[in-house]
């Protein structure tokens, strides 16, 4: 058996040969930079070979494009598997590129070509109708931050989200009038989550110190101090809301 590192390019051409002469094409290699071309009457087929899955293979592969609908990517069948997130957003990928997939398996002596994606318009408008939901999670969250704190690209720091903006919020005004009502709470402007928000006390920022009133734990005057930026804007609010009301 051939391990991928031993593989070259050209040994993917004559399972993806015996594939095509099968289904009735004429297959030929090397064709004007075409490492395959196969063709059954006016029916033209472009197949691009390389060992592994490249940006300079969706890229050679789109460029084909120029010439026939009909273009594949070939490549040998990975070792890991292929049912997984990895492999789905690559699956996405090769379909949004309009583009096939074809892997070919080495067992022994044999070598079997397997079509897994053929190419295909990509029904953009039906993708974006399965994300509907999430494209109005992303708008709910922009709309619940009132400045953007967070660095694009950051994975290994803390983010800002709109629900723990939302907590300093009430936190904040906590800290500065002392306890308070999730009604009283909400009419400063906290949302209606409040109560959701002072129940769950997710950060362990609040307690209540009877029925419907709560204050600003020791722990939550501690931790809100490192967002003074979002403080005072808070703070300034209520300043802003009042003055606006004389």
């Amino acid at each position: 058996m051939k391990e991928n590192n031993k593989l070259q390019d050209v040994d993917l051409y004559k399972p993806i040969q015996k594939y095509f002469s099968l289904e009735g094409y004429d297959v030929y290699g090397e064709v004007k930079d075409c490492d395959i071309v196969a063709a059954k009457g006016d029916e033209l087929v472009i197949i691009e070979l390389k060992l592994t899955l490249s940006v300079d293979l969706l890229i050679q592969a789109t460029k084909r494009q120029r010439l026939t609908d009909q273009v594949y990517i070939a490549i040998p069948k990975p070792k890991t598997r292929m049912n997984c997130k990895l492999w789905s957003d690559k699956f996405h990928l090769i379909k949004r590129l309009e583009l096939g997939l074809i892997v070919v398996s080495f067992l022994g002596t044999r070598a079997n070509a397997d079509i897994l994606i053929h190419p295909a318009p990509f029904k953009r408008k039906a993708g974006t109708g399965r994300q509907k939901k999430k494209r109005e999670a992303i708008l709910k969250e922009i709309s619940g931050r009132s400045a953007d704190f967070n660095i694009g690209g950051s994975n290994r720091t803390k983010i800002m989200t709109a629900y723990k903006e939302n907590c300093i919020q009430i936190a904040s005004y906590l800290n500065t009038m002392g306890p308070l009502s999730p009604k009283a709470l909400i009419q400063m402007g906290t949302g209606d989550k409040t109560p959701s928000i002072l129940t769950k006390n997710y950060y362990g920022w609040f307690e209540r110190i009877k029925r419907g009133t709560y204050m600003i734990s020791d722990k939550g005057k501690l931790e809100v101090e490192e967002f003074q930026d979002l403080i005072i804007y808070y703070l300034g609010k209520i300043e802003n809301d009042g003055n606006d009301s004389i």
